[in-house]
């Protein structure tokens, strides 16, 4: 038997080990899976939105619980951690909120003899895998509208958040969903590409790297079935010639570290006009040097470890090559003493002096570093912001929305924000280009891609 372990990155303990499943484990549960779906199908939307009402009360009702959980499993503050939990709530409830227009029969007008419409069927078996970064937030984004939508749900978690999907089922199983309409499964990955090449899996939801995107898809490769990708980010903001900086440096700044950066669709790059640069980058420095580095578990700390030692080793790494290729430091390490080499701790930094051929403003760094930069005007700053082969959000501060609807227009990205960044409205399709992925989640738009469209052409006179 394989033991999967999850270690703590707030002190390298052992917090928890899971078996993870056979060959034969995982045939049963998609077997389960496809007898329950079968069943599930059948229920009316009013009884499924009944059941995911009552997931809802049951996840609030451990809302301490799960927050303490969530910074032990990955290091998030534990001030900033029952965030996570106050937005899966309302993704949740949005989609259950929207379900019955979304999946509703679509009329294509009046024809003369004829009844048609067009069905939105469950596409049956769904497996979700979901990342630790935000791991509530990632996993309800399929998991949730999938069984609105009529499917049953198989998901594998990462193995730095085991205890997240097992709330989940704690909470669908109070909830009283039929037992394997939604199942919690620890797989290698191995049998994680064996699960996505099976004829019982309908549709895949995967959130992790451009690698595992590729290994997803050439997973997948023999069979004809959907795949969801939400995969890296670089993304850029701009502060544009008429920004309100006060708002830009606390916005960006935030929007730069939370989360110890570990975030697909934090800031990475910010290009600012050149007449308020040397400003902006002064209160972001100021700002930044008022993080608290520390256990996350303290009250004080606003800026926790990253998730593993290696990703922090990897972090330094690209930092050093930037600074190789000269760029400047914007950050002294040394006035964060909780950062040391060899641990999850490291120190938030911001590098001046940057341009595209170093590596922060091309790659993913997804720790708490960025890159800012002067530009002259919105040409040059469209130009860069899409000089990247990611395109998941980008922003611009302004005070022009005519302005910022016209340059979104020309920006290569899935989510266009003006005045804000790092957040996703339920109400809203989630989406990249690029190297972002592909697929969508959340809105109407996301029940989609859980459904298949089904054509009814009734001739009712002959």
């Amino acid at each position: 038997m394989q033991i999967q372990r999850t270690i703590s990155p707030v002190d390298g303990s052992v917090l928890c080990e899971r078996p993870l499943a056979s060959t034969a484990e995982l045939d049963a549960a998609l077997d389960r899976a496809v007898l329950a779906q079968r069943a599930w199908r059948s229920s009316s939307l009013a009884e499924r939105a009944a059941i995911c009402t009552r997931f809802c009360a049951a996840f609030e009702a451990r809302s301490a619980v799960i927050a303490g959980e969530l910074s032990w499993q990955m290091g998030r503050p534990i001030r900033y951690a029952p965030n996570e939990v106050r937005g899966t709530l309302e993704r949740a409830r949005h989609m259950i909120a929207i379900a019955p227009e979304a999946l509703a029969d679509i009329d294509p007008g009046p024809k003369e003899g004829f009844g048609r419409f067009i069905r939105r069927e469950p596409l049956g078996v769904v497996l979700t895998v979901a990342a630790w970064n935000y791991p509530y937030l990632i996993a309800v984004n399929s998991v949730l509208p999938a069984i609105m939508a009529g499917n049953a749900v198989v998901l594998k978690h990462s193995a730095q958040t085991p205890l997240c999907a097992e709330r989940f089922l704690e909470c669908f199983r109070e909830a009283g969903l039929p037992e394997g309409v939604f199942q919690v499964l620890q797989l290698s990955h191995d049998l994680t590409s064996r699960a996505i090449a099976d004829p019982r899996v309908g549709f895949l939801a995967f959130t992790g790297s451009v690698a595992g995107g590729h290994a997803v898809q050439r997973a997948a490769a023999e069979r004809f079935v959907g795949t969801g990708l939400e995969l890296g980010g670089c993304d850029p903001a701009y502060v544009r010639h008429d920004a309100d900086l006060p708002h830009a440096i606390e916005n960006l700044v935030d929007g730069a570290f939370f989360n110890s950066g570990q975030s697909c669709c934090g800031i990475q790059r910010i290009y600012v006009h050149s007449s308020l640069y040397e400003d902006f980058v002064a209160g972001a420095i100021a700002l930044t040097r008022g993080y608290v580095l520390g256990n996350p578990l303290e009250e004080s700390t606003t800026l926790g470890p990253v998730v593993r030692t290696q990703a922090a080793d990897q972090i330094r790494a690209q930092i050093a090559a930037t600074l190789a290729a000269g760029a400047r430091a914007g950050i002294d390490e040394r006035e964060f003493p909780a950062s040391r080499p060899g641990t999850p701790y490291l120190a938030p930094q911001i590098l001046l002096d940057v341009d595209h051929s170093m590596p922060l403003m091309q790659d993913e760094v997804f720790g708490p570093v960025v890159g800012i930069m002067p530009v002259a005007g919105d040409e040059e700053a469209i130009a860069l912001m899409n000089d990247s082969s990611f395109g998941l959000t980008a922003a611009v501060w302004t005070a022009d929305a005519e302005a910022a609807v016209a340059i979104g227009d020309r920006v290569e990205t899935g989510t266009w924000f003006m005045n804000r960044c790092d957040y996703l409205d339920p109400a809203l399709a989630w989406v990249g280009v690029k190297d972002s992925g592909r697929g969508c989640t959340l809105s109407r738009v996301g029940y989609e891609n859980l459904t298949r469209p089904k054509s009814f052409h009734l001739r009712l006179r002959t």
